[in-house]
């Protein structure tokens, strides 16, 4: 897959190379993420992270975490779970985490980061089965966010969503 970019900014795989050290988002939990927790999960493969960088500079100015996941069929939309086998899990695509450096907000990265990892979402489930993406918000401005995007909420979840692949599908 080619560079995701958009105009002087560039989506990568996290390395060693990129500087988290002064990267903050204003909600301490997301900052703490990244600057001591990510490296550990993707060493582990419990999570792959991309970052958002302004080449040349190396500096993290956004992230966003994928995973593979499942839920229960019962936790679906009715509407929804009726079209799918009657399997008691059907497997999905969790996006962990999203964040973007308070200096940058309010300059569409934020829609570049989310539509960047529904772009990886969909790629991926043409090798490995995905049913949807799914979210956890960590705000309710942050619900709002995803729902803007076409994301649906859960039955019974408030600040979990989800966006179904055939929907990203007819997005790209």
């Amino acid at each position: 897959m080619p560079q995701p970019a958009q105009g002087e900014f560039r989506i990568e795989a996290l390395g060693k190379e990129h500087d988290r050290k002064t990267f903050s988002c204003g909600n301490e939990v997301l900052n703490r993420y990244l600057h001591v927790q990510v490296s550990q999960d993707a060493k582990k493969r419990v999570a792959t992270p991309f970052v958002l960088i302004k080449p040349p500079q190396k500096t993290v100015i956004g992230y966003y975490t994928l995973a593979s996941g499942s839920v229960h069929l019962g936790d679906l939309p009715e509407a929804l779970a009726k079209k799918l086998p009657l399997y008691p899990l059907v497997p999905v695509t969790l996006l962990g985490r999203l964040a973007l450096d308070e200096n940058y907000q309010g300059k569409s990265l934020g829609q570049f980061l989310l539509l960047d990892a529904l772009y990886r979402s969909l790629m991926a489930a043409e090798q490995v089965a995905s049913v949807a993406v799914i979210v956890d918000a960590i705000s309710d401005e942050a619900r709002e966010f995803y729902e803007h995007y076409g994301f649906i909420v859960f039955p019974n979840h408030t600040h979990r969503l989800f966006l179904h692949m055939w929907t990203i599908s007819e997005m790209f």
